[in-house]
């Protein structure tokens, strides 16, 4: 809110912000709740990736924003993707680990959500040092990027990991003498032509 002060004047109503980042985190839980449970072939992790890159854009371009209506807009954006992400987490973490850990998954999710609320003092050190809030937030929305590019690879590494449980299945069935899989093999290619 300083740097709405700071910025626009301190006549600029900054609840207003705060306002539209609440309303469009609404929307955004209603609208991509739904888009995750009913629009086949929506990937919630590549969802969760959008809303984290969202986020993290939004968050730098605020010192960008010049105009009050702009700042508004990156507010309504960054709600909507908020909206987004909370929907999202809990099913996502019951997609990773399964229903007997997603209690703990969650938490574990939601105490490294905790680490980004602690930066408010760190920002006003880089104010008091460099005379502005812009480095500040410019710093904000780097994490936030990280995470949805470390998201963007579980859905390679989960797959992974179920063929390599796929072929390891396999292997021990073939081991056992119960082969699954049914080979077929034409006659030219064992060499003769009578089978």
């Amino acid at each position: 809110m300083k740097h709405v002060e700071e910025r626009f004047g301190k006549e600029a109503s900054k609840e207003v912000l705060l306002m539209c980042i609440g309303i469009t985190s609404c929307v955004g839980r209603l609208i991509f709740g739904r888009v995750a449970d009913y629009v086949n072939g929506v990937n919630k992790v590549y969802l969760q990736v959008t809303s984290f890159f969202v986020i993290g854009l939004m968050s730098m371009m605020i010192p960008l924003c010049n105009i009050f209506g702009a700042l508004i807009a990156v507010c309504l954006l960054m709600g909507l993707f908020d909206g987004c992400f909370i929907c999202i987490m809990g099913p996502i973490a019951f997609e990773l680990v399964g229903d007997k850990d997603v209690s703990q998954a969650i938490g574990f999710l939601l105490g490294l959500m905790s680490v980004p609320m602690t930066v408010g003092p760190p920002h006003r050190f880089l104010r008091d040092r460099l005379g502005s809030y812009d480095v500040a937030f410019y710093l904000a929305g780097i994490p936030p990027i990280f995470g949805g590019a470390v998201l963007c690879l579980i859905p390679w590494v989960e797959a992974r990991r179920k063929r390599k449980e796929k072929e390891d299945a396999l292997n021990k069935d073939v081991s056992k003498g119960h082969p699954e899989v049914l080979i077929s093999v034409s006659p030219e290619a064992l060499g003769s032509s009578e089978l």
